[in-house]
């Protein structure tokens, strides 16, 4: 299938763009021409935005420098401008009339222009193939071809993986129908670094390391990195590299837990800040600015400062200020931004994190691209970024043997984001407006707005909703989020993301059609109609604040420790763990916050909290808790073993 790529002239010069279009659309049907270019024309600014925000086939734009439009001094500078601004992964050539106007383009809005045609040496197919090579460029996936090349080649396989090809199960009475459901190519394309022309993730001199400058030019990073073992190996990466055995970092609570393991790993000193709280449908959202400010006033000598942005449910910080802010205390900032890695390739979620100024950015693209699970990049804007130490961490972490078809998909994922991203983002974004006004029609299912996630306390702070993260409040329907889950699932075939004591989110991607938004509509307007009596809320008990460390999470983590049981003999909170420290993570899920990290006090509340959840949540999953007979019991500290530990002092 033949790709549509068309291509804006922009000039109001009538007659010099009719040629320019007839003399390139005579050269496009004369020519090969295998990604389908098309060109079309636009004589205003306005005109040439109108079609680039409504057309996502266009791939590039020819600006003609003699464009002159009524209040502007330069209109060819400031529509280049204003389409890098749109949609940064369009080609964009200016067309000049001589050198003089190329310094002064440079000068402008070279962050923005691709190339430079002269307008008077009409060479059509001199263009057409520059724009033709620009296209090859950018759809270029180096990893992926040079894989379906080396399938094709059908080598016989005398290296590891053991099932070589897939030979081992093909045919097998037993295990022969594995074989039949990945399919051939999935199999001969697993393969291991003893294929030199595949390249080493480890150590990438070749495709992989094309294809990896291909992914930083997308994202808009000075560097990027694939990793195979997903976005939470990805932030202990950073982490070990950014971070030294005592070192302070700022962190929100409410981040992912790979974060907390790597402040384990690093041996960090950690400032825990205490996220917002929407207690009415027990949703975590991001810290409020007011204290991510003083935090950063607080802790001058903090080297880190971490924030996931957007949130699982869709709440993304107003990022430049904040970055601003560490950046004047030297304190280098990491952005999670697992959930929002497509953000770059449409202008309704921008800016993104490395546009807003972060150090290092995470993206889980297995999650909102089209890339396999745990195939996830690592971006990296730092000024200071001390690649060595980087890759000996990075090595230290991911497997010498990594599976090339996750890499693979990394390639594909980043063409089909510069390709076609801002279409199918458009189409997803229509598309969850339409399912947000069919799930509200239904009477008893409602779609929550920002107004309603977010807590009073930052309705200042510039928050914003990611549009396609749709958080569905199911209190009036009168199912509990299990029931709901069950008939959805059971009756209709649908499994969502995830859900609270009263609401299930559902996630919207590039991969979401009309068909699949009709049929959840559907299911939700049939289960809507059986009238089922409102039910009381019930609510998860207020997780405790954050008390205070007695010492390092590393140091409390790498202790044997002793094990006490979480409830005494009456079933009450087990008055012995007050004042213990914590040696373990643990973790209700949901909301999948820490109550304890590894080197905490715990104290009345957080055991009050931990009790009430074990009697009363039974659908929380308690990860942390040692469990021996049916009784859950806390790793904590012996007094002597904390007597003795290097730092506590520190910590007062």
């Amino acid at each position: 299938m033949t790709p549509v790529s068309r291509v804006l002239v922009v000039s109001d010069d009538a007659k010099w763009q009719s040629d320019v279009l007839a003399g390139l659309g005579a050269v496009a049907v004369r020519l090969e021409n295998p990604y389908g270019l098309t060109f079309i024309g636009a004589s205003r600014l306005k005109e040439a935005m109108d079609i680039i925000r409504r057309d996502g086939d266009i791939q590039a734009v020819l600006v003609d420098k003699q464009l002159q439009e009524k209040g502007l001094n330069q209109a060819a500078v400031a529509l280049a401008n204003q389409i890098s601004d749109f949609r940064p992964e369009l080609s964009l050539y200016v067309l000049l009339m001589d050198d003089d106007e190329r310094v002064l383009v440079e000068n402008l809005a070279s962050h923005a222009v691709d190339g430079y045609f002269y307008r008077d040496e009409t060479d059509y197919n001199g263009w057409f193939r520059i724009l033709t090579a620009e296209l090859a460029e950018k759809s270029a996936t180096p990893f992926y071809d040079k894989l379906k090349q080396y399938v094709r080649m059908a080598k016989d396989s005398w290296h590891t993986p053991g099932h070589a090809g897939g030979d081992s199960l093909k045919g097998s009475p037993w295990v022969g129908d594995f074989y039949d459901f990945v399919g051939e190519n999935m199999l001969r394309a697993d393969l291991s670094v003893s294929v030199p022309m595949l390249d080493s993730l480890l150590h990438p001199t070749g495709v992989i390391a094309e294809s990896q400058k291909l992914a930083a030019k997308a994202f808009g990073g000075r560097k990027t990195y694939f990793a195979t073992n997903g976005t939470s190996t990805s932030n202990k990466v950073i982490f070990q590299t950014l971070l030294a055995p005592g070192d302070k970092l700022l962190l929100d609570r409410n981040c992912h837990k790979s974060v907390h393991h790597g402040v384990i790993l690093s041996g960090a000193l950690p400032v825990y800040l205490d996220s917002s709280i929407n207690k009415q449908y027990g949703i975590f959202g991001p810290v409020p600015k007011a204290t991510i400010f003083a935090a950063i006033e607080a802790n001058p000598d903090a080297r880190v400062l971490i924030l996931t942005s957007c949130t699982y449910d869709g709440l993304r910080y107003d990022l430049v200020p904040i970055i601003e802010a560490a950046h004047a205390k030297g304190i280098k900032v990491i952005v999670d931004e697992a959930w929002y890695g497509f953000a770059r390739f449409h202008p309704a979620f921008r800016p993104t994190a490395l546009e807003s100024g972060a150090d290092y950015v995470t993206q889980s693209t297995h999650k909102i691209l089209s890339a396999f699970s745990q195939a996830s990049m690592i971006h990296v804007n730092d000024p200071g970024f001390d690649e060595h130490l980087f890759r000996e961490n990075f090595n230290m972490h991911t497997s010498t043997s990594p599976q090339y078809n996750l890499i693979a998909s990394l390639d594909v994922a980043r063409k089909q984001a510069v390709t076609e991203g801002y279409r199918l983002l458009d189409r997803t974004l229509k598309l969850a407006e339409e399912l947000r006004d069919k799930i509200n029609s239904t009477g008893a299912f409602r779609v929550l707005e920002l107004e309603d996630l977010l807590p009073e306390e930052m309705r200042e702070d510039g928050i914003r909703l990611d549009p396609t993260k749709l958080t569905v409040d199911i209190s009036q329907s009168g199912f509990t989020t299990d029931e709901l889950q069950h008939e959805l699932f059971e009756r209709y075939n649908i499994q969502v993301e995830k859900s609270t004591f009263s609401t299930i989110t559902l996630l919207l991607t590039m991969g979401t059609t009309r068909s699949k938004v009709s049929r959840l509509y559907d299911a939700l307007l049939r289960l809507a109609k059986e009238k089922r009596a409102p039910r009381a809320v019930g609510r998860m008990p207020e997780i405790p604040r954050f008390s205070r460390l007695a010492c390092l999470p590393r140091d409390a983590f790498y202790e044997a420790g002793e094990r006490l049981p979480l409830l005494d003999d009456d079933g009450r909170p087990n008055a012995a763990l007050n004042g213990r420290v914590c040696c373990d993570q643990i973790v209700p899920y949901p909301p999948g916050i820490p109550v304890l990290v590894p080197g905490q006090v715990i104290d009345d509340s957080i055991l009050s909290y931990l009790a009430r959840l074990q009697k009363t949540q039974k659908t929380i999953e308690m990860h942390g808790l040692a469990e021996d007979g049916g009784e859950m019991y806390v790793r904590v500290l012996k007094d002597r073993e904390l007597s003795h530990l290097p730092d506590r002092l520190l910590f007062g």
